[in-house]
């Protein structure tokens, strides 16, 4: 989970809680949150996060298209079985 993950890289960059918190702009009880996954944390406090942590050019991989293989898989099954040319038509 990405809360799990933005602690163990804080945890690896040694910043305690209370460093990290002012550098994000919350309270200590929120970042802990987040830390823990709550779903009321705004994404805003996780930009944040990754700001800090030098992280910040993996949120354009959030939604990329090159990793939602449900989207690909869906796209695939439209895809048709064959592709034929269109024979012009001929003058009779």
């Amino acid at each position: 989970m990405l809360g799990e993950d933005l602690r163990l890289a804080r945890r690896l960059r040694r910043i305690p809680i209370a460093l990290m918190a002012e550098r994000v702009g919350v309270a200590r009880t929120t970042l802990a949150r987040a830390e823990k996954g709550d779903s009321t944390v705004s994404v805003g406090v996780y930009a944040s996060m990754l700001f800090v942590l030098g992280l910040i050019d993996r949120l354009s991989e959030v939604a990329s298209v090159k990793f939602d293989d449900v989207g690909i898989a869906l796209e695939e099954e439209q895809l048709p079985k064959r592709i034929r040319l269109k024979r012009p038509k001929t003058e009779s």
